[in-house]
């Protein structure tokens, strides 16, 4: 699979400060039964954005701005519950390739990496500005490892494995990596055979 290399991202965020949020309100079971990322986007956070009958909340991803931003700013331990590939596909089908946080679940972390969406665990106290200061634009460098908040709010590194930066930076997932690397596979067994 392949995706948008991912290497410096400069964008408006978008703030979603609840603590907590899981896969679930991220991408509702119900749409667990299909199969493609393409329109997932228009299903991302469903019970917060519309009503029972279908029309918009005045949830701010239905605003216009919220449709330019590229990285998402999510509460304390963001992407928590059940493993579901369709939460990070529905997040980039949206326009996220950049999530934000305190604390991400491990799983969905690793869901995201797998799908182009770069998930980014911040101290506290960068955590706490972002959340202070929804709409503000925010540079991420994944070369440098590194968040830089506008208005002298700083510059904060971030971790992330050698693998999975490289992959994201390429914009391929695991399966993509192995397949560029078929010269090289051929040669080595090429080698063993003499």
């Amino acid at each position: 699979m392949s995706f948008l290399p991912l290497k410096t991202i400069t964008s408006k965020t978008v703030v979603l400060p609840a603590a907590n949020i899981d896969t679930d309100q991220i991408m509702p079971a119900r749409f667990l039964t299909m199969t493609t990322k393409a329109g997932l986007g228009k299903h991302l956070f469903n019970d917060w954005r519309y009503n029972d009958d279908g029309s918009d909340t005045d949830h701010e991803l239905n605003s216009d701005a919220a449709k330019q931003c590229e990285i998402l700013v999510g509460g304390h331990n963001f992407g928590c519950g059940s493993s579901r590939e369709h939460a990070p596909w529905a997040l980039s089908d949206y326009g996220f390739r950049v999530v934000i946080s305190s604390e991400i679940a491990d799983i969905f972390r690793n869901n995201s990496i797998k799908n182009g969406v770069l998930p980014i665990i911040i101290e506290k106290g960068a955590h706490q500005w972002l959340l202070n200061h929804p709409g503000e634009e925010v540079t991420v460098d994944l070369e440098k490892r590194e968040v830089r908040l506008p208005k002298n709010g700083g510059t904060y590194s971030f971790d992330i494995d050698a693998f999975s930066r490289h992959c994201l930076m390429e914009g391929v997932d695991e399966m993509g990596y192995l397949q560029a690397q078929d010269d090289a596979i051929e040669k080595y067994e090429a080698s063993r055979e003499h």
